[in-house]
């Protein structure tokens, strides 16, 4: 703009002279200044561009342009901030602590063996996992497993409940407990094998063995040095139906059913009293084991529910059946021959 204003200006005609020099030389001042004005009003100018109300320029509002001026917030690819771990750390606890409960109640529970009454099967403080779903669909106990069962009454009357005597401790271990996390030291349960089942017919003699329903057990868990009866030889003895017979592996040092048969049940244990079956020792680990049932109680005739049969009742029947089948016999000869 300047250039194209002082060529308008130089290309004019004027008068020669002092004058003339005169009126150039203010002209060419004016020109100059001319020229300085010109430049500011174009500096002006660009510097006066409208502006939208964000104080952005106008091409950021073009087509394609991408504003700087997001939020933080909003920024793609920006992740949602993580929940701190102290928030979470109260809901995982809670729901550990259900799921203690419900395994607790309805699949497993963990017992603390007080005694040494099921030695050397079972070593004082070790701790056993007991099945209690199996009892929900019916299942009960079978001759050969340990189970644990509530005192039928009368059995542990003078055995004194292990709880600490600080009130904190107390209350910690009431609530581990509950929860299934640690054995109940205010529950009185006991742990043992079982030997008879609703009508079987129990026996011990002397020195052993024991006997049921006339047939002999060999009994290589029973504590090393004791007799299979101890020293409290019993029967027979008819264990009623839905309960059961009951006895410790150290034979002399487990008061078990022969020692509470003054008792109502005879000595014997209700079904229903039996939280589950003991299935394996869980702690410690250096005395990690399965229970399985012994193989002494897979014997033939064992079972109350297999009678035998007297010799001359089979002579009888087999007399009544024998013209029965000899009539098959021959009408299927006649089929054939037609």
């Amino acid at each position: 703009m300047g250039d194209v204003v002082i060529g308008a200006r130089s290309g004019a005609g004027e008068p020669e002279g002092s004058g003339g020099r005169a009126a150039r030389s203010a002209d060419s001042g004016a020109s100059s200044a001319s020229v300085e004005d010109a430049a500011a009003q174009t500096a002006d100018g660009q510097g006066d561009e409208p502006e939208d109300s964000a104080g952005s320029s106008p091409e950021a509002g073009r087509p394609g342009s991408e504003s700087t001026d997001q939020p933080e917030s909003e920024t793609p690819g920006k992740q949602r901030k993580q929940r701190s771990f102290w928030k979470e750390l109260p809901i995982l606890v809670g729901i550990a602590l259900v799921l203690a409960l419900v395994i607790k109640t309805f699949f497993v529970q963990a017992f603390s063996i007080p005694s040494e009454s099921m030695q050397n099967t079972l070593q004082v403080g070790d701790r056993v996992l007991v099945d209690k779903l199996t009892p929900w669909f019916g299942a009960e106990p079978e001759r050969g497993d340990v189970v644990v069962f509530h005192d039928p009454g009368g059995w542990l009357n003078d055995e004194p409940t292990q709880q600490s005597s600080n009130s904190f401790v107390r209350g910690v271990q009431d609530v581990l407990s509950f929860v299934g996390l640690m054995p109940s030291a205010n529950e009185k349960d006991l742990i043992k094998r079982v030997i008879g089942v609703g009508g079987d017919t129990v026996e011990c003699e002397g020195e052993g063995p024991v006997k049921v329903n006339g047939v002999a057990l060999n009994e290589p868990y029973v504590y090393p040095g004791n007799t299979p009866c101890g020293d409290h030889p019993f029967g027979p003895v008819k264990v009623p139906k839905g309960r059961l017979w009951v006895m410790g592996d150290h034979r002399a040092d487990s008061l078990d059913s022969r020692f509470h048969m003054d008792q109502p049940g005879g000595g014997t244990v209700p079904v229903d009293n039996v939280i589950g079956r003991a299935f394996v020792v869980a702690w410690p680990i250096s005395h990690w084991a399965t229970l399985p049932v012994p193989s002494t109680f897979d014997q033939k005739g064992l079972s109350a529910a297999a009678p035998v049969v007297p010799p001359a009742v089979g002579a009888v029947g087999a007399v009544a059946v024998l013209p029965l089948v000899r009539r098959a016999r021959g009408r299927m000869d006649r089929r054939k021959d037609s």
